[in-house]
């Protein structure tokens, strides 16, 4: 991704080689900012409080917080409480088990001595397979768009996508945008409906950030508009990303996902769900058994944005005094998705599709 002509991950360690960079996600869109994480509790700190976000970066930033773990103690006592650390930091999104797991089954059976290495470069190989399953998914998805746009009688394809599952949301190029900035790149009209995404507003901070850095047109639109778009014929598909997805095809994606999906369905909208194999829960069946995190009211009733003198500041939206719930997912069950885009191809939101793909977990 191009941020002002130069080419950026949203994590990568850095060159003192005892520290890990990111991008500050929280300061976006109207600060860029790279943070230095230099401890497990700072790892874990940056995906509480979202500086990184999104499933896939979520599980690169995990395996790099046990790097910086092990860096202050490499025993088996020191390398367990990093990882259940970690793992309490967010609940839906099952890239962060799947980064840890896979971590401390290459990291157990190994000397202590020999741990910190080893986990720095397993590390950087999490984050180089990100950038290469994100590609992957981009080219099965760029398949789609182009057959779409080839059925057109002119005119751009209009592509609504909802909270953010961008380059910002993965390692590089994103999974529901992948498509997009490959059907861009090559020439094809596109044009993006960028959902809003309350109470963080994702889409608008982030979604569009990207885009608009890239080039691609797009515009912002309030959550409760896709509906309205899709009764009058505006758009032509809905690609958004998941945290979980069950192995029979259920989905569990930012709030507000769930009623896309069914406004895409009573107007005949093609729903695709783009994900990377490590995004899929083995052990799950139905999307009702996924946990939903709960997040923090003031979320909800309190809103960041730069004032008329250039200065970021918080300001209170809400009644004062009242409650506010804020559930951080929904999910979409597989009877409203036109089909999953992972990085080995498109199959149907089933058990039968999924296992299609990925005969290997024996489903």
């Amino acid at each position: 991704m191009q941020i002002n002509g130069t080419a950026y991950r949203t994590i990568w360690p850095g060159e003192d080689g005892a520290s890990v960079e990111i991008i500050d996600q929280t300061l976006l869109p109207h600060v860029f900012e790279v943070a230095v994480l230099r401890t497990l509790d700072d790892a874990a700190r940056a995906i509480v409080t979202m500086q990184v976000r999104g499933a896939p970066l979520i599980g690169a930033t995990a395996a790099y917080g046990l790097w910086l773990a092990l860096r202050a103690d490499a025993s088996d006592e020191a390398l367990d409480r990093a990882a259940e650390v970690l793992l309490a930091t967010r609940p839906t999104a099952v890239n962060l088990r799947w980064a840890i797991n896979d971590m401390l089954a290459r990291l157990r059976p190994a000397a202590p001595d020999t741990r910190v290495a080893m986990a720095k470069a397993r590390a950087g190989e999490i984050c180089d397979e990100d950038v290469d399953t994100c590609r992957s998914i981009g080219s099965h998805g760029l398949a789609l768009i182009e057959k779409i746009a080839s059925a057109r009688q002119g005119g751009p394809v209009n592509i609504l996508t909802h909270c953010n599952a961008g380059w910002l949301a993965t390692v590089d190029w994103g999974t529901a945008l992948a498509p997009i900035y490959m059907a861009f790149n090559k020439g094809i009209d596109v044009h993006v409906w960028v959902d809003e995404t309350r109470p963080r507003n994702q889409g608008a901070a982030l979604t569009a950030y990207e885009l608009g850095a890239h080039g691609v047109p797009h515009r912002i639109i309030v959550d409760n508009a896709g509906g309205h778009l899709m009764q009058r014929g505006q758009v032509d598909m809905c690609i958004v990303g998941t945290d979980r997805t069950t192995a029979s095809g259920d989905v569990a994606n930012k709030i507000g996902t769930y009623l896309k999906a069914l406004a895409a369905h009573d107007n005949d909208v093609p729903f695709y769900v783009a994900l990377p194999g490590t995004t899929i829960d083995w052990t799950l069946h139905d999307g009702r058994d996924i946990p939903i995190e709960e997040r923090g009211a003031e979320e909800v009733t309190r809103m960041a944005g730069r004032d008329g003198k250039g200065g970021v500041v918080h300001v209170d939206i809400a009644a004062p005094g009242s409650p506010a719930g804020n559930p951080a997912f929904d999910v979409t069950p597989a009877r409203l998705v036109t089909g999953l885009i992972t990085e080995r191809g498109v199959c149907a939101a089933s058990a039968e599709g999924l296992s299609g793909l990925y005969p290997e977990q024996g489903r």
